[in-house]
């Protein structure tokens, strides 16, 4: 099997988010599809917090990421678990029908679950639209351009990840994932990680 292949089905960049009593919480997907005029399905790892807090709520909702977007919203909601974090104390957002939405996203689409289908790794579930909305007018970021321009990683638990067997040489951000080929210590003091803006110091050597 070529893996390769699968790389050439297009898929965007959201924040699915959800509640659990009255936290919020959330996480990056890229396999959201509508399925007819009133309802979606989107796919999301059995061991992701969300996951659990949808099955729980029956209610999420869907932000659609611009290329534009903020630089901590994907570390935060990619690469951190809501169990041990509150995913919205830094980011700007908006509530419709009592879920979190992100402000610094094309727009959303609050929906219901109406059903669900479990596969080995991941829950995909069916949502009826209840309300949706455009926030601001900007390009929606799509996997290719989060992979090919800001060079992002997909985290273990998208469906999407393929575990890479031929390492690397060179540097990965603890915090997003981001590989840096070639040797970081060349780069000046002031150097950010392209993908979450940290400094050189969250890398660590492959």
């Amino acid at each position: 099997m070529n893996n390769e292949i699968l790389k050439n089905i297009s898929y965007g960049v959201y924040v699915a988010t959800t509640k659990n009593n009255e936290k919020s919480t959330g996480c990056i997907v890229n396999s959201v599809m509508q399925v007819t005029q009133n309802s979606l399905a989107v796919s999301i790892n059995h061991n992701n917090y969300t996951n659990e807090c949808i099955k729980n709520n029956k209610k999420f909702a869907i932000s659609i990421l611009s290329t534009d977007v903020n630089d901590n919203i994907i570390p935060t909601f990619g690469f951190q678990t809501g169990r041990n974090i509150n995913k919205f104390e830094n980011i700007e957002k908006i509530t419709i029908d009592d879920i979190d939405i992100i402000k610094n996203s094309i727009g959303y689409i609050v929906c219901e679950v109406i059903d669900s289908i479990e596969t080995e790794t991941h829950t995909v579930f069916i949502a009826k639209i209840l309300d949706g909305d455009i926030l601001n007018n900007q390009t929606p970021m799509t996997y290719a351009y989060y992979h090919t321009v800001k060079k992002g990683t997909s985290p273990k638990n998208a469906p999407t990840y393929i575990e890479n067997k031929e390492q690397k040489q060179g540097y990965k951000c603890s915090i997003c994932g981001y590989i840096y080929e070639g040797n970081i210590e060349n780069e000046p003091d002031d150097f950010v990680c392209p993908v979450c803006k940290q400094p050189k110091s969250v890398f660590v050597k492959l």
